[in-house]
Formats: C-alpha cells, structure tokens, sequence
C-alpha cells in the first residue's frame, strides 16, 4: 500500500503511515472542478482513500461503484443528480456508503470537500460505449485483476 506523500520518521515498524495532507498538493482529475488528495492507494486490490474537493456545479458523470463506496462530507454537500436515489443529498459532518454495484451521477451544487473510500475504483461509462476508470483507463485493463480479490 502507498500513499502520495514520502515515507520518513513518521513511518514505525512498516505498520503504522503518518499522512499530512496539508503538506500535500491538490491533483487534478479528468472531471473539470474535481480534485484529489490520495492518502492511501493499494494497487494490488484497489482499496482507495482520498481527499476529494470539487467546486461549485463540478459533476461525476455516469458511473458505477464497483464494492462499497463510503464518503464523509466535511463541507458543502454531494447530491445525486441522476440514478435510483436521484435527489438524495449528503450534506457536511453526515456519512453516506452506497452498495456494490449502485450506479448514479454525482453533483455538488455549492462545491464540497470530503473524504472518500473506495474498495475498487469506479466504473465510468463513457457515451460511446466504454468504461473507464477514473484516470480514463480501460477499466477492465486496469482492474480487472480485483474481481478475485
């Protein structure tokens, strides 16, 4: 398991990962007004934990949440603009996880910061017919590999 920032004299015994991530820059993603932070990142099964900030009106497209999806909302709020929950809002200091297999589009009206949990990256469904993972990787190359894990 990695994170973004370097390992050094935070770091005991290989078991307990000290993360600043005020001392960390904010990464830019395919999704215009969406950014990350990663504290944790397993390539091996995928598990993820990152800081997301998104501005004001900034969307997730159409995707899928491939295991468990969890997201604390530390401000502003993530409302689900399209799918089953459509409407549904998750405001600052309330917890939402969604299913294996949920599928909807994300909004964030006012802009919002939270910290995100993902077992396995999410699917994106591309309007011609492919799905991506959220750096526009073939998902299915990129992934694949954790349906065994």
């Amino acid at each position: 398991m990695d994170a973004v920032t370097p390992k050094g004299n935070d770091t005991a015994d290989l078991h307990s990962h000290l993360v600043r991530p005020s001392e960390m820059e904010w990464q830019k993603t395919r999704f215009p007004g969406c950014e990350a932070k990663t504290l944790l990142f397993d390539r091996k099964t995928g598990l993820m934990t990152a800081l997301m900030r998104f501005a004001p009106g900034a969307v997730l497209p159409d995707h899928e949440h491939v295991n468990i999806e969890q997201t604390y909302v530390l401000e502003g709020s993530l409302v689900d603009k399209e799918g089953p929950a459509e409407g549904i809002e998750c405001k600052a200091g309330e917890f939402i996880w969604r299913e294996a297999g949920s599928r909807h589009v994300a909004w964030c009206p006012k802009g919002g910061l939270m910290l995100a949990i993902f077992q396995v990256p999410n699917k994106f469904f591309e309007a011609d017919g492919r799905v991506r993972d959220a750096n526009g990787n073939d998902w299915d190359e990129a992934w694949g590999h954790t349906r065994s894990a």
